[in-house]
């Protein structure tokens, strides 16, 4: 029973078999065995299944409470035993937006798959908040101000400002808007958080006070990466990290629309609970980050 409990943990974890199979790399008729395997070793059901979804039973939920620690701190120990031995393995999951892939974590995994290449890193792009230790992620990025207070940070980014751009031939069709009140007659590209969430309102700088912009358009994205594809093709105008735009308003593609509004953050952090600090995953990602990060700045 016991080697299949990192399976059940998994199931718990991702609340689907297909999704287990594919992090796991095990088919989903061996991960419904191996549930199996563990219910009718415990003698009851730790999940209830339907057609369309899986969830803890009440049972289910003290059981991976309870095992679920300890199967951590089984990885973690022997994750640092080959550590010692110069060898940094397993599986580091990260929870990230989408713009850190081109803005941060492309050098990154260059390097680390060179210099750790036993070091698999899975990332989940995805712009809704989320609970990193329930939803089983060692680490996320994202803005400081979108991070709980007790977890350890670490800077990947500087300061950057989020922008407004459009391409030359939309704004020669419909016009360049002069202020953020004309925005309301453009085709806008927006932004869904998450699957379900909101519609995000851009963040803009109304004179000396800081206002959430609700914008309309034709395309609507969950994404946030893909908005500048959008724009460079002349769909409508969008609202984008300004280094993702960087080449595009350097050969002229993209035009800087309303620069006065444009709000500055404080940059993307990696950040992750105090006891993970000192995994060997997490650590070889840091020191790598680091020393990337610095000699392109």
């Amino acid at each position: 029973m016991l080697g299949h409990l990192p399976v059940v943990l998994s199931v718990a974890r991702h609340r689907s078999f297909a999704a287990a199979a594919a992090h796991l790399g095990m088919s989903p008729s061996a991960i419904s065995h191996a549930v199996r395997s563990v219910e009718d070793r415990l003698s009851t059901p730790l999940f209830a299944r339907t057609t369309r979804s899986v969830s803890l039973t009440e049972a289910g939920a003290r059981f991976i409470a309870s095992v679920g620690p300890a199967l951590v701190d089984i990885d973690e120990a022997i994750e640092k035993l080959t550590a010692d031995h110069g060898q940094v393995t397993g599986l580091l999951r990260i929870s990230a937006v989408s713009v850190v892939l081109e803005m941060a974590l492309i050098p990154i995994l260059t390097t680390l798959a060179r210099q750790h290449p036993r070091l698999t890193v899975e990332v989940h792009a995805d712009q809704s908040l989320v609970d990193i230790v329930a939803e089983g992620y060692d680490a996320g990025i994202r803005l400081r101000r979108a991070i709980q207070q007790d977890m350890v940070t670490t800077r990947l980014t500087g300061s950057f400002k989020a922008i407004l751009v459009a391409s030359r031939d939309y704004l020669d069709r419909r016009g360049t808007p002069k202020s953020i009140a004309d925005l309301h007659q453009h085709n806008c590209i927006r932004l869904r958080l998450g699957k379900s969430g909101p519609i995000y309102d851009w963040e803009l700088i109304d004179g000396k006070k800081q206002v959430a912009v609700k914008t309309s358009g034709t395309a609507l994205l969950t994404d946030s990466t893909q908005a500048l594809n959008l724009a460079v093709a002349g769909v409508g105008i969008a609202y984008v990290a300004e280094p993702l735009a960087r080449r595009c308003l350097r050969d002229g593609s993209l035009k800087w629309l309303l620069p006065q509004t444009a709000v500055e953050y404080d940059g993307l952090f990696l950040y992750y609970p105090q006891r993970a600090s000192s995994a060997p995953k997490l650590r070889a990602f840091i020191d790598v980050a680091k020393k990337t990060l610095k000699s392109i700045a």
